[in-house]
């Protein structure tokens, strides 16, 4: 059952050592990050789950101990999903040959700033997962023990501004602004209606793993607050604590 869930953005900048000298730009979301995984912390979870977006339509699960690289970013730094201070080279090399995708590395650097007394592992879903296979994840994901907790690493769109990654799409403003009002009422039912098209054409990477946490927490009872929202470099980023 789920007890407790974290939604943070997923862009590489939030990792100091990715953004370099832009790292104070993002301070605030990291803040708003590690207060939000300290409401995990809380739950006392069984099980946490850190839930990603990945390219394609499928999904993939990651043991305790894979890791990740931002080598591709331009920095050679990395993390790996780990239990309190899990050392490396106890990472099994059978672990150790997959490597987590961009935003699930994202997810393990957060979950590397505090101690973690729990099972930890990874889960993609891919941004065009359809919705009903979302939530049937979610469902799965949270059956898998007595108290599971989720960290939901996805941003809104890419669209917001002439910059953006997406360049200014005027539909963007609008999409985030029902996301950031359903993820911070926990409203499952809002980010289940979220618009499958529409997020893929704005590039909201969050869609599918929101989707993901919608089927997890259905009739969980679970209530919700944001945290944070802005859109800087034209991305809606989102930080909310489900509990």
């Amino acid at each position: 059952m789920l007890v407790a869930a974290a939604v943070c953005p997923c862009p590489p900048l939030l990792v100091p050592e990715v953004a370099s000298d832009a790292a104070p730009e993002l301070d605030a979301a990291r803040t708003a990050c590690a207060d939000a995984l300290g409401v995990l912390a809380a739950s006392r979870p069984d099980l946490l789950v850190v839930v990603g977006p990945a390219t394609g339509d499928g999904t993939g699960t990651y043991r305790q101990g894979t890791r990740g690289s931002f080598k591709g970013f331009g920095v050679d730094f990395g993390t790996f999903l780990a239990a309190a201070d899990t050392p490396e080279n106890s990472v099994p090399v059978s672990v150790a040959n997959s490597e987590l995708p961009p935003s699930l590395a994202v997810g393990a650097w957060l979950l590397s700033r505090t101690r973690w007394e729990v099972p930890v592992e990874g889960f993609h879903v891919g941004e065009r997962l359809a919705g009903v296979q979302c939530a049937q994840e979610g469902r799965e994901l949270a059956a898998r023990a007595e108290r599971v907790a989720l960290l939901v690493m996805g941003d809104g769109s890419a669209c917001r501004t002439l910059k953006a990654p997406g360049y200014l799409d005027e539909r963007a403003e609008g999409f985030d602004t029902a996301a950031a009002r359903a993820l911070g009422a926990a409203d499952t039912a809002a980010l289940a209606a979220l618009d499958e098209p529409l997020a893929y054409e704005l590039k909201a990477a969050g869609r599918a793993p929101w989707q993901v946490l919608a089927g997890a927490a259905a009739g969980a009872g679970l209530d919700g607050k944001l945290l944070y929202e802005d859109a800087p470099y034209g991305v809606g980023y989102f930080v909310a604590v489900w509990s």
